[in-house]
Order: structure tokens, then C-alpha cells, then sequence
């Protein structure tokens, strides 16, 4: 590590301010900086610097879907194997998930990294952390058998339209990640939707079952949810998004997160009970196949688990102040099972909720803000 600190010690001089290469400053720093914790400190004044930043948080976070992500490689391989009839042990399963995952997380992070340094360079501005995470994330949440230049494209408009017009990292809107894969859904939903893209190789198959590749919650909307118990929908040997099916894994993610005070647990769990609360209503009306499913069954199913502990959380898009969380992470919950059971032809409702909460997360905050106001001015005397 010496010998790499005293080679960008030797460069530094030249890509900074006056130096011959200055315009690569914010690529080098980028470099740098994820490399070695930032030396800066404050001369003055009263402010305190943590001893984590902003690459060290994401980094984080990336830890944090490593369970998801490697179960999502294993299951991928272990689904083409199942609807092929054919025996694999568990190294077998993993390699091919490697081989189809592995492509898509490299072209998620070169299109938006590309991106990301382009708008720093023209800016002349610090290359944002945020896409460490959104890199990760853009896989996670589509189907295996997605052609790559889509996940190109879309990975394209979630960096341009979703972050750099609003003015880049942390002033984005909506999450990255989630309007990638809004961008896909509605610009290609042959790609997103149907039972054939959900298992690798699957379309190209002959002699197999169509309804093999259906996801649980397609399968509860034609009243066939006994074919996926909770347990298997728990451990997600199902058929569905790469990184979504695994609550365990999930949920891994989720401990680390809120041991490290990065990941709001309030906003988990009000995601969670919103939903459970929401599908216990409909358990009681049962008026059709999806208010029928078991409310507890509901949280297991397509990317709740996911949505609720990395996408919800997110603390740009997401609601900052602490009531706001609870409101926030409910009405997520509640919007989800809503959007899932009234819409049988678009089961998976916990994007748009979260997207739809993204939206209106600072009008929860500033009403929140505003309540504090007024009961502290009741409490003044003048």
C-alpha cells in the first residue's frame, strides 16, 4: 500500500490545478479517494468530521447485497438446471450464474461509471459514490435473460435523466436503480414481463413447460400460489428478479445496514407492516386470487424483501426526518400490496409504490416539519 500512496503522491502534482493534466483531476481523485480515506480535515470551527465517507458508506452498502447477489448467481444457474430435468451440484448452478450475472453487472458499471466521470470531467467537479451502489442495484432488480444493451440503455437514462439533470448525486428525485428499471418495463415490457425471461435460456428451450418460468406472484394471480410455499418463497429457490427472490439473503443485507446505523430499520419496518397490514384487509375480503394469498406469504413474494430494505431506504429519494420515515415506509407497504392485488397483469407493485413515495417523501417531511413548528409555538410563552 506504501509503494501505491507514494505512486499517486508522484502523479497528484500534475493533475492538479496548474499541472499539465489538471482537466483529469476529477477522474484521479476519483481514484484516489476510493483507494485511501480522504486526508482532508477542518482548520477551523466546530465541525466534526466521521470517520467513514461517503465511498466508505457505499462500499457499505454494496457489502450489504453480496448475500442477495450470490444467491442470486447460485439460483439463477440452479432454476436453468430445474426446468431442464438435469442434476446439478452446486458449483455447476453458481458457474452458469456466473456466466450470465457477471456480464450484466460489468455493463451496468462501465455505462453509468462512464457516464459519472464524463459529467465530473465537463463540470470540473469530485466524481460522485452514489453509482457504487446504483451499479449494483441495476442488476439486481431484472430478470437474468435482459439483453445487455438494454441494461445499457436503461442503466444510461437512470444516470443522465434520473441524477445528472437534477444536478447529480443527491439531488436526484427518484431512485436510480428503480427508474432503470421503470425505464425497461415500459419501454420493453416483452423483456420484463411473461415467464420466459425469468430463467436463463429459457425462451430458447424446447419441449418445456411455459408455466415452469412463471414467477410466484404470476402464479398467485391465476389462483396457483400453492405451487410456491412461504418456505421456498423465503429461501428463493423461485423463479424471479436476480437478486430478489432470497428473503434470507435479504435480510442479511438488512442486519449489516442497521448495525452499521447506514440503512433506516424504521423505514423497514413500517415498509413491512404496511404490507402485512394491507394484505390481512384483503385476507378478509378475499375477493380475488391475490387478496386470498396469506398476508405474511405477501412479504415473501417478488421484491418486497428488496425493495423494502435497499431501495425504500435510499436517503436521497427516501423521507429524512424521523416521523417521516415511519409515514413514508408505511404508505410504501400499503401502495405495494394495493397496486399488486388490484393489477393481476402487473403483480410486482413495490416499484411503483417506492417510486410514487420517492415523489412525495419531501411533502411527508415538510408537513412533518411544519407539525413540529406549531406544537413547539404552542408551548412558547410570550
Amino acid at each position: 500500500m506504501k509503494a501505491l500512496r507514494k505512486l499517486l503522491d508522484t502523479i497528484k502534482p500534475h493533475v492538479s490545478k496548474g499541472g499539465k493534466f489538471e482537466k483529469f483531476h476529477s477522474t484521479f481523485d476519483a481514484f484516489e479517494t476510493l483507494l485511501f480515506v480522504p486526508d482532508k480535515t477542518n482548520k477551523s470551527g466546530v465541525h466534526v468530521r466521521d470517520s467513514i465517507d461517503m465511498k466508505r458508506t457505499m462500499i457499505m452498502v454494496v457489502m450489504a447485497l453480496v448475500p442477495a447477489l450470490l444467491f442470486g448467481i447460485w439460483n439463477t444457474g440452479y432454476q436453468h438446471f430445474l426446468v431442464q430435468g438435469v442434476e446439478a451440484d452446486f458449483w455447476q448452478s453458481f458457474g452458469h450464474g456466473l456466466i450470465k450475472v457477471l456480464p450484466i453487472i460489468i455493463v451496468s458499471y462501465v455505462t453509468g461509471l462512464a457516464i459519472e466521470f464524463a459529467f465530473a470531467q465537463i463540470r470540473g467537479h469530485e466524481v460522485s459514490e452514489g453509482f457504487l451502489v446504483s451499479g449494483m442495484l441495476i442488476p439486481l432488480v431484472l430478470p437474468v435473460d435482459i439483453p445487455l444493451w438494454m441494461v445499457a440503455v436503461a442503466t444510461a437514462f437512470a444516470v443522465i435523466i434520473g441524477k445528472e439533470v437534477f444536478g447529480g448525486s443527491g439531488m436526484n428525485i427518484w431512485n436510480p436503480a428503480l427508474l432503470a428499471r421503470a425505464f425497461l418495463f415500459f419501454a420493453y415490457p416483452a423483456h420484463m414481463s411473461g415467464d420466459l425471461v425469468w430463467i436463463s435460456g429459457f425462451s430458447a428451450m424446447e419441449g418445456v413447460d411455459a408455466t415452469t418460468g412463471a414467477t410466484a406472484l404470476a402464479a398467485a394471480a391465476q389462483g396457483n400460489i400453492g405451487d410456491f410455499s412461504i418456505w421456498s418463497s423465503f429461501i428463493g429457490t423461485i423463479p424471479g428478479s436476480i437478486g430478489e427472490t432470497s428473503v434470507i439473503a435479504i435480510l442479511l443485507g438488512a442486519a449489516l445496514l442497521i448495525y452499521t446505523g447506514i440503512g433506516s430499520w424504521k423505514i423497514m419496518f413500517s415498509v413491512f407492516a404496511g404490507g402485512y397490514i394491507m394484505g390481512f384487509i384483503f385476507n378478509l375480503v378475499g375477493a380475488n386470487d391475490l387478496m386470498q394469498v396469506d398476508a405474511l406469504h405477501h412479504l415473501f413474494l417478488g421484491g418486497f424483501a428488496f425493495g423494502a430494505v435497499f431501495m425504500a431506504t435510499d436517503p436521497v429519494s427516501g423521507s429524512r426526518t424521523e416521523t417521516g420515515k415511519w409515514i413514508y415506509g408505511f404508505l410504501i407497504g400499503i401502495f405495494a400490496i394495493l397496486i399488486r392485488v388490484f393489477n393481476p397483469a402487473y403483480p410486482e407493485g413495490m416499484m411503483l409504490a417506492i417510486l410514487l413515495l420517492n415523489t412525495f417523501a419531501p411533502l411527508i417531511d415538510h408537513y412533518v416539519v411544519q407539525s413540529n413548528i406549531k406544537r413547539r409555538l404552542k408551548r412558547a410563552v410570550v
